[in-house]
């Protein structure tokens, strides 16, 4: 694991309370994901709200699975870091 993506776990550890080796398990098993398809976003948005403990509205997972979708949201880490910063 990067340095950057320590970073990256480490704050979401902080900030969500979410295990980083969940966090790493997950994104290695979407890693081939289709990030165009709607119904395999939703599951995953749905799977990180679990896993998070974070309860999302339904119209909140919509806003994140139509941004995700339409690549509105970093997909690198780098940019992703600094999405978290803000």
């Amino acid at each position: 694991m990067s340095n950057l993506e320590k970073g990256l776990f480490d704050k979401l550890q902080q900030s969500a309370n979410v295990n980083p080796d969940d966090i790493y398990k997950t994104a290695e098993a979407v890693k081939n994901a289709n990030f165009n398809d709607e119904q395999t976003v939703r599951q995953l948005v749905q799977h990180l709200s679990r896993i998070a403990n974070k309860r999302i509205s339904k119209e909140k997972e919509d806003k994140i699975v139509a941004s995700i979708i339409s690549n509105q949201i970093p997909m690198d880490l780098q940019s992703l870091n600094q999405y978290f910063e803000k």
